[in-house]
Protein backbone atom coordinates (compact mmCIF):
# COMPACT_ATOMS: atom_id res chain seq x y z
CA UNK A 1 0.00 0.00 0.00
CA UNK A 2 1.27 3.04 -0.90
CA UNK A 3 1.43 6.31 1.78
CA UNK A 4 2.39 8.99 -0.36
CA UNK A 5 3.39 9.79 -3.84
CA UNK A 6 7.08 9.78 -2.81
CA UNK A 7 7.32 6.49 -1.32
CA UNK A 8 7.57 2.89 -3.74
CA UNK A 9 4.28 1.00 -3.32
CA UNK A 10 5.23 -2.35 -0.60
CA UNK A 11 4.46 -5.68 -1.69
CA UNK A 12 2.20 -8.03 0.65
CA UNK A 13 4.45 -10.36 1.78
CA UNK A 14 2.42 -13.32 1.45
CA UNK A 15 1.07 -12.96 -1.57
CA UNK A 16 5.32 -11.78 -2.60
CA UNK A 17 6.32 -15.48 -1.26
CA UNK A 18 3.53 -17.08 -3.15
CA UNK A 19 4.91 -15.66 -6.58
CA UNK A 20 8.24 -16.56 -5.58
CA UNK A 21 8.67 -19.53 -3.88
CA UNK A 22 11.75 -20.76 -2.18
CA UNK A 23 12.43 -23.98 -4.27
CA UNK A 24 15.50 -25.20 -5.60
CA UNK A 25 15.78 -24.27 -8.98
CA UNK A 26 18.09 -27.53 -9.95
CA UNK A 27 20.91 -25.16 -12.04
CA UNK A 28 23.21 -22.59 -11.11
CA UNK A 29 24.04 -19.84 -14.13
CA UNK A 30 27.89 -19.57 -15.92
CA UNK A 31 30.16 -17.03 -17.60
CA UNK A 32 27.97 -14.06 -18.23
CA UNK A 33 24.34 -15.54 -17.32
CA UNK A 34 21.99 -14.63 -14.51
CA UNK A 35 19.48 -16.89 -13.22
CA UNK A 36 16.39 -15.33 -12.00
CA UNK A 37 13.04 -16.85 -11.05
CA UNK A 38 9.84 -15.78 -12.90
CA UNK A 39 6.91 -14.67 -11.08
CA UNK A 40 4.07 -17.10 -10.85
CA UNK A 41 0.28 -16.00 -11.95
CA UNK A 42 -2.80 -16.70 -9.50
CA UNK A 43 -4.99 -15.55 -12.51
CA UNK A 44 -7.91 -18.22 -13.41
CA UNK A 45 -10.77 -16.08 -14.59
CA UNK A 46 -10.17 -12.36 -16.60
CA UNK A 47 -11.02 -8.84 -14.54
CA UNK A 48 -14.23 -9.50 -15.64
CA UNK A 49 -14.66 -12.78 -14.48
CA UNK A 50 -14.80 -14.49 -17.40
CA UNK A 51 -12.76 -17.92 -17.07
CA UNK A 52 -9.52 -18.30 -19.01
CA UNK A 53 -9.11 -21.30 -20.92
CA UNK A 54 -5.65 -23.44 -20.68
CA UNK A 55 -4.28 -21.45 -23.83
CA UNK A 56 -4.57 -18.12 -22.68
CA UNK A 57 -3.14 -19.12 -18.98
CA UNK A 58 0.06 -20.73 -20.61
CA UNK A 59 0.61 -17.69 -22.71
CA UNK A 60 0.89 -15.22 -19.76
CA UNK A 61 2.98 -17.74 -17.36
CA UNK A 62 5.42 -18.01 -19.76
CA UNK A 63 5.13 -14.41 -21.13
CA UNK A 64 5.60 -13.05 -17.67
CA UNK A 65 8.24 -10.17 -17.49
CA UNK A 66 8.70 -10.00 -13.89
CA UNK A 67 11.78 -11.75 -12.13
CA UNK A 68 13.83 -12.22 -8.68
CA UNK A 69 17.50 -12.74 -9.31
CA UNK A 70 18.40 -15.75 -7.54
CA UNK A 71 21.87 -15.78 -8.32
CA UNK A 72 24.50 -14.06 -10.95
CA UNK A 73 27.43 -15.99 -13.23
CA UNK A 74 30.78 -15.63 -12.15
CA UNK A 75 31.50 -13.16 -15.75
CA UNK A 76 28.14 -11.18 -15.27
CA UNK A 77 28.57 -7.29 -15.88
CA UNK A 78 32.07 -8.01 -16.50
CA UNK A 79 34.53 -7.07 -19.26
CA UNK A 80 35.03 -10.57 -20.45
CA UNK A 81 38.43 -9.90 -22.04
CA UNK A 82 39.67 -7.68 -18.80
CA UNK A 83 37.07 -9.50 -15.99
CA UNK A 84 36.94 -5.60 -14.79
CA UNK A 85 33.65 -4.75 -13.52
CA UNK A 86 31.53 -2.38 -16.11
CA UNK A 87 32.17 1.22 -15.90
CA UNK A 88 28.14 1.12 -14.44
CA UNK A 89 28.28 -1.19 -12.16
CA UNK A 90 26.04 -4.32 -12.00
CA UNK A 91 22.83 -3.78 -13.32
CA UNK A 92 20.84 -5.77 -10.45
CA UNK A 93 21.65 -8.14 -7.34
CA UNK A 94 20.69 -11.56 -5.82
CA UNK A 95 17.40 -10.34 -4.31
CA UNK A 96 16.19 -7.69 -6.27
CA UNK A 97 13.48 -7.68 -8.86
CA UNK A 98 13.68 -7.07 -12.57
CA UNK A 99 12.11 -6.82 -15.96
CA UNK A 100 13.19 -9.69 -18.21
CA UNK A 101 12.59 -10.30 -21.94
CA UNK A 102 9.38 -11.84 -23.29
CA UNK A 103 11.24 -13.87 -25.33
CA UNK A 104 14.46 -15.59 -25.12
CA UNK A 105 16.70 -17.41 -22.20
CA UNK A 106 16.23 -20.71 -21.30
CA UNK A 107 13.08 -21.32 -18.88
CA UNK A 108 11.70 -24.23 -17.02
CA UNK A 109 9.52 -25.10 -14.17
CA UNK A 110 10.01 -26.80 -10.67
CA UNK A 111 7.48 -28.45 -8.87
CA UNK A 112 7.10 -27.14 -5.54
CA UNK A 113 8.09 -29.32 -2.72
CA UNK A 114 4.62 -30.50 -0.77
CA UNK A 115 2.49 -28.87 -2.98
CA UNK A 116 0.12 -31.19 -5.46
CA UNK A 117 0.09 -31.86 -8.74
CA UNK A 118 -2.80 -29.07 -9.66
CA UNK A 119 -0.78 -26.11 -8.41
CA UNK A 120 1.35 -23.20 -10.54
CA UNK A 121 5.15 -24.51 -10.30
CA UNK A 122 7.73 -22.39 -9.85
CA UNK A 123 9.29 -20.87 -13.09
CA UNK A 124 12.95 -20.16 -13.78
CA UNK A 125 15.21 -18.70 -16.24
CA UNK A 126 18.83 -17.95 -17.14
CA UNK A 127 19.54 -15.46 -19.05
CA UNK A 128 22.67 -13.10 -20.51
CA UNK A 129 23.23 -9.93 -18.30
CA UNK A 130 22.79 -7.70 -21.00
CA UNK A 131 19.51 -9.09 -21.73
CA UNK A 132 18.01 -7.16 -18.40
CA UNK A 133 15.48 -4.34 -19.52
CA UNK A 134 14.93 -2.46 -15.68
CA UNK A 135 15.46 -2.98 -12.17
CA UNK A 136 11.91 -2.51 -10.32
CA UNK A 137 10.95 0.34 -8.02
CA UNK A 138 7.86 -0.65 -6.89
CA UNK A 139 5.91 -3.52 -6.05
CA UNK A 140 7.13 -6.31 -8.40
CA UNK A 141 3.22 -7.99 -7.96
CA UNK A 142 1.78 -4.43 -9.05
CA UNK A 143 3.35 -5.12 -12.59
CA UNK A 144 0.89 -6.28 -15.32
CA UNK A 145 1.99 -8.55 -18.34
CA UNK A 146 0.06 -7.63 -21.65
CA UNK A 147 -0.56 -10.25 -23.99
Amino acid sequence: MKMNMNEPEVANTTELAWAFPSVDPGAKPLGGRILVQLRRTKQKTSSAGIILVEETKETEKWQNMVAKVIEIGPLAFKHRDTMQGWPEGSWCSVGEYIRVPKWGGDRWEVRIPGSDDHEDPALFMVLNDHEVIAKLTGDPLAMKAYL
